[in-house]
């Protein structure tokens, strides 16, 4: 959806509520020294009132501007020198990526064998292809438009992702900050100091790149946008501007914002038992990639919290945006979501197509 395209959102009150609440909560974060508190904070909160029936909005422009300006600030990371890194750890990313796709392939079998009776009233077909795509580890509404070509009930993919991103976003950030490994980075932006000129014509190519990459049809295209053209700058040794905290934090926070608008009561009521089964694979998912990553981070020398993020089962913003906050392995974590977002949607279908339309 384009950045101009929803110039007025339904409601500018309940925008402003949302905006507010979320606010509000992500302060009493800080206060409570919550880790990513500008995010999940706003994330919890939103989707508590949500799910209670209180009209919440997320307004798309505000949610695409605070994709591109984390794409900016990850992009910032890739210099020279952590780009010849990343380089160099091309098969521990192929490595992610074929996990990423087999550990789709058993959540949907799982999801398949649980719920066969529950689903009888679908037809092989439309079971198959539900399952198959709520299982796969891509983002919510590229697995739902897909899966709705296939004839799968969308409503159920579409659930399985918002939950499954809104678990891991919330429990992974507080694994970490328990097992007390925050401040480990090596890697820094390329540039810390604000420069006011600069950070304008970094966010004006910045915008350029997204409105680009959505005219073509990219997925994600306002985040990943940013994310390539700032890489493109930075490995190039051009120096613009850093990102002013406060506007990263407000970035942050309309992301948090527009994950929680998706708890509406009718998600709540949507098949409970399937939405169940969701909560427990994804926990699954999650202990199956703390261990994956624990042997990654032995193969490459990095740190397994790096490695965890790098192949963990959530969104690119918020997984990157978690490594950025606790300075785990910014660009290592980026580029493994990145590969990995990528790989599943080119595969995705093909797979499917071998996996159950094979004459």
């Amino acid at each position: 959806m384009s950045f101009l395209s929803e110039s007025r959102p339904a409601s500018w009150s309940r925008v402003v509520f949302t905006l507010l609440l979320a606010l509000a909560a992500a302060w009493l974060c800080v206060w409570l020294r919550t880790p990513i508190p500008w995010m999940i904070g706003p994330l919890l909160a939103t989707a508590l009132v949500s799910a209670v029936g209180a009209r919440t909005e997320s307004w798309t422009p505000l949610r695409n501007g605070g994709q591109c300006v984390i794409g900016a600030a990850l992009g910032l990371y890739f210099t020279p020198a952590v780009g010849a890194l990343v380089i160099s750890l091309w098969w521990g990313i192929a490595l992610g990526v074929a996990w990423a796709l087999l550990l789709g392939l058993g959540c949907g079998a799982w999801l398949r064998r649980v719920h066969a009776g529950h689903l009888a009233h679908l037809t092989p077909a439309q079971l198959h292809s539900t399952t198959y795509f709520a299982g796969a580890i891509g983002g919510a509404s590229e697995m739902t438009l897909i899966a709705e070509r296939r004839g799968a009930r969308t409503d159920l993919v579409a659930a399985t992702h918002s939950l499954r991103v809104l678990l891991v976003t919330v429990t992974i950030p507080f694994a970490l900050q328990c097992w007390g490994v925050t401040g480990l980075d090596t890697f820094t932006p390329g540039l810390r100091e604000v420069n006011v000129a600069g950070f304008a014509l970094l966010m004006g190519l910045c915008t350029l790149s997204a409105w680009a990459m959505e005219r073509l049809g990219r997925a994600n295209p306002w985040f990943m946008g940013a994310l390539v053209v700032t890489m493109v700058v930075t490995l190039c040794g051009v120096s613009l501007s850093a990102i002013p905290q406060a506007v990263s934090n407000a970035a942050q926070l309309v992301i948090g914002v527009s994950l929680g608008v998706r708890f509406t009561p009718a998600f709540v009521h949507t098949a409970p038992r399937w939405l169940g089964s969701v909560a427990l694979a994804t926990f699954a998912m999650m202990g199956l990639c703390a261990a994956f990553g624990w042997a990654l981070a032995r193969l490459t020398g990095l740190h397994p919290a790096t490695m965890l993020l790098g192949t963990s089962p959530g969104g690119i913003a918020e997984m990157a945006i978690t490594a950025k906050v606790l300075q785990l392995g910014v660009p290592v974590v980026t580029v493994f979501q990145v590969c990995r977002l990528v790989a599943v949607l080119v595969l995705v279908e093909p797979v499917y197509r071998w996996r159950y339309e094979r004459p």
